[in-house]
């Protein structure tokens, strides 16, 4: 027997946090989601306009934003695809970024890499290099971690590596950031 399903896509979805607001956003709207993921929702059939502007007002209200450009939906793909990889532990070890992207959004990396700079207004490495560096600087904010074991987690060549990528980008090094009363940390939908 064949479902047929529909995807709703969703920009700001950046966390598992995210993921249970937007599935308890649908539920509240009679909606039972198939799936949710980081930046998409599939749902079985297809949604009345009333009821999916009920869920794109009440996603508003939590900082989402329901996407219908084909363009921005890519972005949005390519967005969260540098989030996991940055992210989720092992994914480093087995491919790079570019292979990465690829594989999650079925495109040749050139093609995305043009379109996500044009819209983006920068490129996926330094992206990427500014979404490993909000990591860092999380980590250093929890203060269990050297510095050298957050090189090592997140896979930098060295320790110095690091410390140079994060100073470019803050204007501190690491120990000085984990001195500050309170750090400055962006929400990933910021950076």
């Amino acid at each position: 027997m064949f479902m047929e399903t529909n995807s709703v896509y969703i920009k700001n979805m950046v966390c598992r946090r995210c993921v249970m607001t937007v599935t308890d956003v649908f539920k509240e709207n009679g909606v039972t989601p198939l799936k949710v993921e980081l930046g998409v929702v599939t749902v079985e059939g297809s949604l009345s306009p009333e009821r999916m502007e009920a869920i794109r007002r009440r996603l508003e209200e939590f900082g989402f934003e329901v996407i219908d450009d084909k363009r921005t939906r890519l972005m949005e793909q390519i967005r969260v695809g540098v989030i996991e990889f940055v992210r989720e532990v092992g994914l480093q070890e087995r491919m790079n970024l570019s292979e990465y992207l690829q594989g999650k959004c079925h495109r040749e990396y050139s093609a995305l890499s043009k379109l996500f700079t044009e819209m983006k207004g920068v490129n996926i490495e330094k992206y990427y290099v500014a979404q490993r560096v909000e990591l860092v600087k999380e980590l250093l904010a929890y203060g269990e971690l050297t510095v050298g074991e957050i090189a090592d987690r997140l896979h930098y060549s060295s320790a110095a590596h690091l410390s140079a990528q994060f100073k470019a980008m803050t204007g501190l090094s690491p120990t000085r950031f984990r001195r500050l009363r309170e750090p400055r940390l962006k929400p990933l939908d910021e950076i």
